[in-house]
């Protein structure tokens, strides 16, 4: 049956996308802007976004099993809530969902109440799901780079406990798995959370050594006050995105 991913051009789903068509899915994609965006052969396109219903109910056609990847804008949790209830409407059951690891300890934190409030309405809608919570993305260090490049400062506030980062292909590659374990079960499974980290658990201290080494030049930890990087984000992104 075919299998619907949202959020297929972005760091997750456009790997997402290839481990698929590895796997020989039954493949739809849904995509704002389908000149601008270059999917492997056999993979259907669809025009539209998750605001779109009527795109949306052709997106749906045919299909048994959705990733739902709602990104992180104002309305994400509009997002979810019409992507979920058109789901039902179509009689699409089988979903693998991308949370964030500890959603439902950080609600405090807007992005993370918004998937914890999706997971909710995954288990009261009744559907066959899959919930990964992938913790930090270990890409996020590109937007870091040229602080690091330039100043000689690692200026992300992780603290002493640690964050067991994790890569987006990883990610991607665990969601193609529960995907089509999903859409090829004889029959609907519970709902599952799994959580998608890293091999090791890196303190800020911890990632300055390893920028050092491969810089071949000292590189300082900032230090664990978060205040200081929640006003540089707070620069072109609300504040919150700097506990995110």
């Amino acid at each position: 049956m075919t299998i619907l991913v949202t959020g297929a051009t972005g760091r997750i789903g456009r790997h997402l996308v290839d481990q698929l068509v590895r796997r020989g899915a039954d493949l739809r994609v849904l995509t704002r802007d389908p000149a601008k965006a270059a999917f492997p052969a056999g993979v259907d396109v669809v025009q539209g976004d998750l605001l779109d219903i009527d795109a949306m109910r052709r997106a749906f056609s045919g299909v048994r099993t959705l990733f739902l990847l709602n990104a992180v804008t104002g309305d994400e949790f509009t997002q979810a809530i019409i992507t979920l209830n058109l789901a039902r409407e179509a009689n699409v059951t089988r979903v693998v969902y991308l949370s964030v690891f500890d959603a439902d300890r950080a609600v405090n934190v807007p992005h993370f109440a918004v998937k914890y409030g999706a997971e909710r309405m995954l288990e009261q809608m009744g559907f066959s799901a899959t919930i990964l919570r992938p913790t930090y993305f270990i890409d996020n260090e590109l937007m870091i780079r040229d602080v690091i490049l330039d100043h000689g400062v690692y200026p992300m506030p992780i603290g002493g406990r640690g964050v067991a980062m994790v890569d987006t292909r990883d990610i991607a590659e665990v969601a193609a798995i529960e995907l089509m374990r999903r859409d090829q079960a004889a029959e609907t499974r519970p709902i599952e959370t799994i959580n998608v980290t890293g091999p090791d658990t890196l303190t800020g201290p911890d990632i300055a050594r390893i920028w050092t080494g491969l810089l071949g030049r000292p590189v300082a930890y900032g230090g664990d006050d978060p205040s200081g990087f929640e006003q540089t984000m707070a620069g072109f992104l609300p504040k919150w995105t700097a506990y995110e």
